[in-house]
């Protein structure tokens, strides 16, 4: 198993980037960005239709460019938090997460014994497809497999203290689109309930000595993040990217042949 780009930059205090091939599963993106220098690809399984078969090539593309792959898993039975990790993925990422009690049944599903109950298949991707010594590789994907929460509901906020001091976590991660939402300013994410909300989850995360961080938009943006400690920050979308472009390209072509 390869080590985690993302945990090696965190546990020497450094900043992570992460960006995002979304809504498009492509292994060529997700090489792109990481040929471009993220440290992270966020690849995203709650709200995009995307096959195993397409996560597993996709983080195929990340490690051939020494980039981490996370994945944002679709909350379920228990398998569901780790086969992301057998295709390759250095971490998860879980939504809506409202409780220190499911925190740990995050952790319980997601790193092996004795840190927690990961059923174990030591022939997959993670694994080097079975060519690593068994006890090295259960030892290492303990270590080097980080587990992101999101905090983007009223009642995780109440809970963020209890969240983040469960053992195992690695990042408290601010949703503020559905945060905004949960707090009865929808589509708000500057309003002052929403920031404040980040702050209090800021502060729980120094306070257990783990990581936090949120979706970026802008330079200002970003500033504001990193002034109050954020070091996980997700910053770039295919789709972000692409439509300016073309509309970009639209706008002159009509201007022009007018």
């Amino acid at each position: 198993m390869r080590r985690s780009r993302v945990l090696e930059k965190l546990r020497a205090g450094k900043a992570v980037l992460v960006g995002s091939p979304t809504p498009y599963p492509s292994p060529r993106l997700v090489e792109l960005i990481g040929l471009s220098g993220y440290d992270c690809v966020w690849i995203d399984h709650e709200h995009q239709d995307i096959a195993d078969e397409e996560i597993w090539n996709m983080c195929l593309a990340a490690r051939a460019t020494d980039m981490d792959a996370m994945v944002r898993v679709r909350k379920g039975e228990y398998h569901t938090f780790f086969r992301a990790l057998e295709t390759g993925a250095n971490g998860i990422m879980v939504p809506h997460v409202l409780t220190a009690a499911e925190t740990a049944n995050v952790v319980r599903n997601t790193k092996y014994a004795p840190v927690g109950l990961r059923g174990i298949d030591g022939i997959e991707a993670h694994a080097n497809h079975g060519l690593q010594p068994f006890d090295e590789y259960l030892v290492q994907a303990n270590r080097e497999t980080f587990v992101v929460v999101q905090i983007e509901d009223a009642e995780g906020v109440e809970n963020v203290e209890a969240i983040a001091a469960v053992p195992g976590v690695d990042v408290l991660f601010v949703g503020p689109a559905d945060l905004s939402a949960s707090l009865g300013v929808v589509g708000e994410m500057s309003h002052p309930k929403v920031l404040e909300a980040t702050e209090r989850v800021a502060r729980a995360a120094a306070a257990a000595g783990i990581h936090w961080g949120s979706t970026v938009g802008s330079a200002e943006r970003l500033r504001w993040l990193v002034e109050r400690g954020a070091k996980f920050n997700s910053w770039g979308a295919a789709i972000g990217g692409l439509i300016p472009y073309f509309s970009g390209i639209v706008r002159e072509f009509e201007e022009i042949t007018a």
